[in-house]
């Protein structure tokens, strides 16, 4: 789907997301002191937001300018301050070493985008920074339920290791589950999570303990 199109089906709900952050993000991240964070991908900007309330530093990219202005708006509403950057995660290039922290989240796209879009991610983290990345897995087509259901834009965890540049070191790289309603019956979605940080130095590596 193209920016028009995406723009298209958030104008077609009030939220099209969840309002609260992801679960996998959350949990992840609570340990860790703010720093500065970049979502790529943002959408509505739920975890965006949630970072900001926590302290951190933070920029959210999306190629929707409705998706972003609802960010802007729910941001204003909780009194957090985010930066909203409207451009192609694909093709944008943040500023090299600059971030602590990068969320790639439900973000599916072909393979060969998805690695570009990694790859920016990778060269954006400072030294000892966290890349973060969920999405639906593609077992989640026949064992789970919801997400996208073209096969191509879903991913594995080692397709996502495979797609990281060289420099990172991947510290998990698996299925995660999450409980859905669905229809009144509670079922199982099966996420694909990966977690990598960027070579280590002695100043930043504690971020991480």
């Amino acid at each position: 789907m193209n920016s028009s199109e995406w723009d298209l089906r958030y104008r077609e709900t009030e939220r099209l997301w969840s309002a609260e952050p992801n679960v996998f993000v959350a949990e992840i991240i609570a340990p860790l002191p703010p720093g500065t964070a970049l979502d790529l991908g943002c959408g509505e900007g739920r975890n965006a937001r949630w970072l900001a309330s926590r302290g951190w530093t933070v920029t959210g990219v999306d190629f929707s300018a409705v998706a972003l202005e609802r960010a802007r708006k729910d941001a204003d509403a909780a009194g957090v301050n985010v930066r909203w950057i409207q451009a192609d995660v694909t093709t944008w290039k943040p500023p090299a070493r600059a971030f602590d922290l990068v969320v790639s989240c439900y973000l599916h796209l072909p393979p060969a985008e998805m690695r570009a879009a990694l790859a920016n991610a990778a060269e954006a983290l400072r030294a000892g920074g966290m890349l973060l990345v969920v999405g639906h897995a593609r077992v989640n087509l026949t064992d789970g339920v919801g997400g996208p259901q073209d096969p191509e834009v879903l991913y594995e965890p080692a397709e996502v290791v495979d797609w990281l540049p060289g420099g990172l070191r991947v510290l998990r790289a698996e299925h995660a589950y999450r409980e859905v309603e669905k229809e009144g019956v509670v079922r199982r979605a099966i996420d694909t999570l990966v977690v990598a940080t960027s070579d280590f130095d002695s100043e930043s590596s504690d971020r991480l303990q």
